[in-house]
This record gives C-alpha cells, sequence and structure tokens, in this order.
C-alpha cells in the first residue's frame, strides 16, 4: 500500500513541478513514477492527480497525502541520520536554528564549552531561519531553537535562558552618549541602523519608537554587527544592541550604550526545542549550560 517513495514522489512532483522532472531528482524512469502511482491510486481507490493537459493538478486526497508527506518525510530522514551516527559511535546531532542576528555572538560563548563535554554529538548551526524556526522545528529541520521572541505553540517548549537589556548604541562624540536614557522623540532626526528584519519584529520600533508615534529621519539596514558598529564609530548613525553586545564592541571602539527609555527595554533568549525531545541528555545539557551565568553581562 501507501510507502515511503510514494510520499516522496508526491513531494518531488510538488517542488519539481513535473513528473519529468521529480523522476529525475529520484533517479527513476518517468514510466516507472508513474506507474507506481497508478498502482497506488488503484489500491486506495482514489484518484491522486487530475491531469489537465500536460500539467498535474492534486486532488484532495492528493493534498491530504502531501501534507503527510512534510510533516512525515523529514522525521525519517532524522531517525535514519540519527541511526547512521548511533552505528558510528556517536551519540546524535543537535542542530539549532537561529532566529536572531546578534544571538549568533552569544552563542558563541556557549558551543566552545558544550563541545568539549560532548565529543560525541554534532552541532550544526543554521542561520537562515529568520523568524521562521517554529516552522522548522514543527518540520525536524532543527532540534533547538535560539530566539527573543518565543512563539508558543502545541508541541513546543520554550526556556528562557538569557535576560538582557536592549539599548541604543551612539558613538562616544554622539551628544546622547552622555546621557542615562533616550527618549523616543531624540530619535527623530537620527539615522537608525538594525539587522535586516521588519520593522514590526525590532523591539526599537514596536516597544520603544512606534507607541510614541516617532520613525527615525532614516532606517538603513546592515547584515554584519561589525559594519554596523563601524558605522555608528564613525557617527553615521545609531544601533540598537543587546547590552552585553554593545560593552563588547565598546572595548575595541568608540560606542556607548544608552537606555532606550527609563526603565529600559528587558529582553530574553529563549531555547524552543519539541516536547517529545526535551527528555533528550545532550539537548537538556546545552539548555543547562546556556543557563548559567553568562560573564559579559
Amino acid at each position: 500500500m501507501l510507502e515511503r517513495i510514494h510520499l516522496a514522489i508526491l513531494q518531488e512532483v510538488e517542488k519539481q513541478g513535473s513528473l519529468t522532472a521529480a523522476a529525475d531528482v529520484l533517479c527513476v524512469t518517468q514510466s516507472a513514477l508513474s506507474h507506481s502511482m497508478k498502482k497506488l491510486e488503484g489500491q486506495l481507490g482514489t484518484d491522486i492527480w487530475l491531469r489537465e493537459g500536460r500539467s498535474l493538478r492534486l486532488t484532495q486526497a492528493g493534498q491530504y497525502l502531501l501534507a503527510v508527506a512534510n510533516r512525515v518525510l523529514p522525521q525519517l530522514d532524522l531517525a535514519e541520520a540519527r541511526l547512521k551516527q548511533f552505528a558510528q559511535g556517536e551519540r546524535g546531532a543537535l542542530r539549532i536554528g537561529m532566529e536572531c542576528h546578534p544571538c549568533y555572538q552569544w552563542l558563541l560563548k556557549i558551543a566552545s564549552p558544550y563541545l568539549a563535554a560532548w565529543p560525541d554529538v554534532e552541532v550544526d548551526v543554521k542561520q537562515k531561519f529568520q523568524f521562521g524556526g517554529i516552522g522548522a522545528l514543527f518540520g525536524y529541520e532543527i532540534d533547538l531553537l535560539v530566539t527573543p521572541d518565543p512563539l508558543y505553540k502545541p508541541g513546543l517548549e520554550f526556556v528562557p535562558v538569557f535576560d538582557y537589556e536592549q539599548v541604543l548604541v551612539v558613538s562616544s562624540q554622539h551628544p546622547l552618549a552622555q546621557a542615562d536614557y533616550v527618549l523616543p522623540r531624540q530619535l527623530g532626526s537620527e539615522v537608525l541602523i538594525t539587522y535586516p528584519v521588519a520593522t514590526d519584529r525590532l523591539d526599537i520600533y514596536n516597544q520603544f519608537l512606534l507607541p510614541a508615534g516617532i520613525a527615525p529621519r532614516r532606517h538603513k539596514t546592515i547584515e554584519t554587527t561589525d559594519i554596523m558598529l563601524q558605522m555608528v564609530a564613525s557617527g553615521r548613525g545609531v544601533a540598537a544592541l543587546p547590552r552585553w553586545l554593545a560593552l563588547e564592541y565598546a572595548g575595541k571602539m568608540p560606542v556607548v550604550p544608552v537606555r532606550l527609555g527609563k526603565k529600559g527595554i528587558a529582553k530574553q533568549i529563549h531555547l524552543g526545542a519539541r516536547e517529545a525531545d526535551m527528555d533528550i541528555d545532550y539537548l537538556q545539557a546545552f539548555i543547562a549550560l546556556a543557563r548559567e551565568p553568562f560573564s559579559a553581562v
């Protein structure tokens, strides 16, 4: 009846757009692929595709099977990969997704002692999941998500591991460098430099500027922290970053952190994982290490 190859065919036809292209990817002939799916349709008693000329359109049954394929195949791939690791004497793999740019700097401080303590665990860091980490967890593309903005969903668990303060970073020569805190209106004439993230996901906008009805004179995006802070140091703009990260760079270049508002903006880094995986020893160990006091604060 239903076999893994059927799910793989459905998934590849959807990705590639045709039976021919899917057959090439799966290293089978188009006739063999077509025969396999026709046989399955006969066994199930329902069509999976409706053929409209040279194109295929999924039926309701086909759409359901495609959803199953997208959910099940990543789990099977992960299971096979882990079993191969066990066979090679490895404990497993920890695939970490990053949902924020500055969190990568923090992760580097955790990764080194973790790798030393768990030499039989492979660690892979994936930075492509910018605000798409929830889907990556559910899709078994990653095992652990590092995020300052957890989205609580059934089947997932988030653990707060590190408190920090979001601050404004300015040049040491900037008029605000000596201020105890900055008010939203004071940024109305500034060039604000941020990572390339939608404004509704930036704390300086949704927790500071927008509630006051203020916008910066100009908003510029830069991907790398080093270049961002070099721009700030040269007086070409201001940036919002975690205080611990700003202090690290303040020792290398003329930049100063300033509190955002009288009370500041308090944040937390969270680690998210599938509830079913929370008992894995090496995943628990990473979370425990991440919760230890962070010396850069």
